[in-house]
């Protein structure tokens, strides 16, 4: 129809199972008449051009706003007798729930006496998992299992915790580790070292002007005038660059134009 279309990926999706291969089959189609995408990361853009086939150059990093007027800092530093470690996400396999079932218990050993809690907030099919994790090992004191945590409570909920797993950082703000379960627990353990040393003041005001709602709107607004300035393509250029998905049955038929 002519219309210029801006694309926004927050996700990231895989590339060898079923299911990955059917969706990124079907957003190469989709995204055929793209006009400009915009990923909330640079390993969102990464994926996002490898399942979709956009040309990089069409793909734009800008992150998520943070409002910090409504996410602000406890009234008081939290004591460090017992570190508390939060996590609000929806509660699938996508978000790294299975990872959590055989890291909680890992660090409750390494940390034994309860002196690390977990409050996990969500919901989602892999909530059944977390509870039979807790149930399993004993944890019901040091896991807190919030269910769906309503948007008026996320910060009165991330306020309670040292530490926030699943947030995409600047490097020296975030420990990084493989989605590997050692290697999620080696990355807690440091990040259990290094609190002493952090200010949460200094970080409150870093995410202020990292992620301003003034600073990722001016960005969005390029993204936006750009796509505006590309140049009409007819019917066969933008068909040429997908693919129709065709689903008789149980079977899945690619065709390429």
């Amino acid at each position: 129809m002519g219309y210029k279309v801006v694309f926004t990926d927050h996700s990231l999706y895989g590339f060898a199972d079923v299911g990955s291969i059917h969706m990124n089959k079907v957003l190469q189609f989709t995204l055929a008449d793209v006009s400009q995408a915009i990923c909330v990361s640079h390993t969102s853009k990464e994926n996002t051009v490898l399942r979709s086939g956009l040309p990089p150059e069409k793909v734009f990093v800008i992150p998520n706003a943070v409002d910090t007027a409504m996410f602000r800092l406890a009234p008081e530093k939290l004591s460090q007798d017992e570190i508390v470690i939060v996590v609000i996400s929806r509660l699938v396999y996508r978000k790294g729930a299975d990872l959590l079932v055989e890291v909680i218990p890992e660090v409750c050993r390494l940390f034994p006496n309860g002196f690390v809690r977990f409050i996990v907030g969500g919901d989602g099919p892999k909530r059944v998992r977390l509870e039979e994790m807790r149930e399993k090992n004993s944890l019901q004191d040091r896991v807190e299992m919030l269910g769906v945590v309503p948007h008026a409570r996320v910060q009165s909920v991330l306020i309670s915790g040292h530490i926030f797993l699943n947030r995409v950082l600047p490097n020296d703000m975030i420990v990084l580790e493989e989605p590997d379960p050692s290697d999620m627990v080696r990355a807690i353990t440091k990040a259990i070292s290094i609190l002493p040393k952090i200010d949460p003041q200094v970080m409150h005001l870093r995410m202020k002007k990292l992620y301003s709602w003034h600073d990722v709107a001016k960005r969005t607004e390029i993204v936006y005038d750009r796509a505006l300035g590309c140049p009409n393509q007819n019917l066969i250029d933008r068909l040429s660059r997908g693919t129709f998905h065709v689903v008789v049955g149980q079977a899945s038929f690619f065709a390429w134009l």
